[in-house]
């Protein structure tokens, strides 16, 4: 049976499905939104074997700020090891490739740090959602010739031990796409082919394993009802609906892989919205390494309590529609749940940026709904989330990303937002000693030059966007430079001796006397 998560438009964590480990049921968990949002979808899970899945290499050209390069080709962002020997722990590597597990990306306000991340999330949005709302409009305006052309976006993947490409070119004022492709990439750079697409022609390929009896004749049947449409992805349309096919032809299972990673593995999160659920609070196993951890962190969190609170109090935190709608839900996952017997109960996690509630709802549709609060020092006095200051919100945050054990690729547009330096710095040098045991990449953006510390980060490790006079970004690695490890690399680049930092004009004009 099938996990089934339920994910608002504009919020991109996503719930995690719980296990009740003495009664052997499942408990489904869903998760809603406090946002003004009337779109709500769901979206049906599938477990997938656990291996390491990593973000090797994203490509994107015609999007933002993001022209092209000099030399035509897209900008590039890349998770590959340089040649930097130290700090081996903060690489994978499998014989075959090395890939990094922390990047921080630097660069003055407006240069396009921001646009990377909204690019990558845009991808990500087309593959899931289809064509978001607004894009005719994303195509890089520097020139006029942009509009009518193509934009491109490509991913670079590790998963299941194998490497793989996954891209699509569109012309975003005109909603089309024009090309899409799947590859395999072997260790003698060479491709083998999954499929590819070439819309404007009406042509598609199959390849590799998915050309087996029996597969090839249905996969042809899909790719021919869109052979010609440029309005869809040929993965979208692989994962929907297709779950007799799955448990059928194995082979087909890459389709599924990839999609899943774009979906669920690469975790998007900007400063405006809540990086975590908390739902990790709700488990009790962890409540004594969370408490650790914070209390390390120097917040004055000593402890925390899921405390039971009124449901009156939740529904009044929402808008009138929002209410009606979750109702509704509620009313309709309840007869779902009442008719499976391997379901024990009904949960909803709601997360706002200063609230968080859980409800549970059992067979018998009695209704508990509990909050978290904290303690700093006395138990008997507990804080609500609301009462706690901005830089301990964001902290509380960020600790999914040191407690999750998951396979996931986290994107964190202003990392030190409301952080103190050191708290920022701690945090990532808290990162980069668990990750060396863990399947896991976290990628930020940031200002905080304290982190450009080679006792903390490797030299690929640090990127800059810098904008170009014609207001083009232009996005490369440290590595380029080949800095010295005994150079104060923070004040190189306040220098600005690697680019990605303001350029001021005389704010008011000087009289001459």
């Amino acid at each position: 049976m099938v996990d089934v998560i339920f994910k608002p438009v504009f919020c991109l964590q996503t719930i995690k499905t719980k296990k009740t480990l003495k009664k052997k049921k499942k408990i489904k968990n869903y998760k809603y939104s406090i946002e003004k949002s009337e779109k709500i979808t769901y979206i049906i899970d599938t477990k997938y074997r656990r291996r390491y899945k990593l973000l090797i290499r994203f490509n994107v050209k015609n999007f933002l700020s993001f022209s092209e390069r000099e030399d035509g080709k897209s900008e590039e962002f890349s998770m590959i090891a340089g040649k930097v020997r130290n700090k081996r722990e903060h690489v994978y590597e499998d014989g075959k490739i090395k890939l990094l597990k922390f990047a921080a990306v630097y660069g003055a306000n407006a240069a396009g740090k921001s646009n990377l991340v909204k690019a990558l999330d845009f991808m990500r949005r087309i593959v899931v959602s289809g064509l978001p709302e607004g894009h005719t409009d994303n195509y890089c305006k520097v020139t006029a010739e942009s509009k009518e052309r193509e934009s491109y976006f490509e991913l670079e993947i590790l998963l299941n031990e194998k490497y793989y490409a996954y891209g699509f070119e569109v012309i975003l004022n005109q909603s089309q796409f024009i090309s899409e492709w799947l590859v395999e990439l072997t260790s003698d750079n060479k491709e083998k082919l999954i499929f590819s697409r070439d819309i404007n022609k009406g042509i598609y390929e199959l390849g590799g394993e998915v050309k087996a009896k029996g597969l090839k004749e249905k996969l042809n049947v899909y790719a021919e009802d869109i052979q010609e449409d440029g309005s869809v992805l040929f993965l979208s349309i692989m994962n929907q609906n297709k779950k007799t096919l799955y448990q059928q032809f194995e082979q087909a299972a890459i389709f599924q892989d990839v999609y899943m990673w774009i979906r669920n593995n690469l975790d998007m999160n900007y400063p405006d919205r809540p990086i975590s659920d908390y739902s990790y609070m709700a488990e009790t196993e962890n409540v004594e390494e969370i408490c650790r951890i914070i209390s390390a962190f120097g917040t004055g969190i000593t402890d925390f309590q899921m405390v039971e609170v009124p449901v009156e109090k939740v529904l009044g935190h929402l808008p009138k529609r929002i209410q009606e709608n979750l109702l509704a839900d509620i009313e309709k996952k309840t007869v779902e749940m009442k008719a499976d017997i391997d379901v024990d109960g009904l949960g909803i996690i709601m997360r706002s940026y200063r609230d968080f509630f859980m409800l549970n709802i059992d067979k018998e549709e009695n209704i508990t709904c509990k909050t978290i609060k904290f303690s700093h020092g006395k138990k008997n006095i507990l804080f609500e989330l609301s009462e706690e200051s901005d830089g301990t919100v964001r902290l509380l945050d960020l600790l999914e990303v040191l407690l999750s054990g998951k396979g996931k690729t986290y994107i964190i547009d202003e990392l030190d937002r409301c952080l103190h330096p050191s708290l920022t710095y701690k945090f990532v040098e808290t990162f980069l000693e668990l990750a060396s045991k863990k399947n896991i990449q976290l990628i930020v953006t940031t200002h905080e030059s304290r982190l450009l510390d080679f006792d903390l980060l490797r030299r690929d490790e640090i990127w800059f966007v810098n904008k170009r006079k014609s207001g083009e970004s232009d996005i490369y690695s440290l590595e380029e430079y080949n800095a010295r490890f005994d150079q104060k690399i923070d004040k190189a680049y306040l220098e600005g001796r690697y680019g990605g930092v303001p350029v001021f004009n005389t704010v008011f004009p000087i009289r001459e006397v």
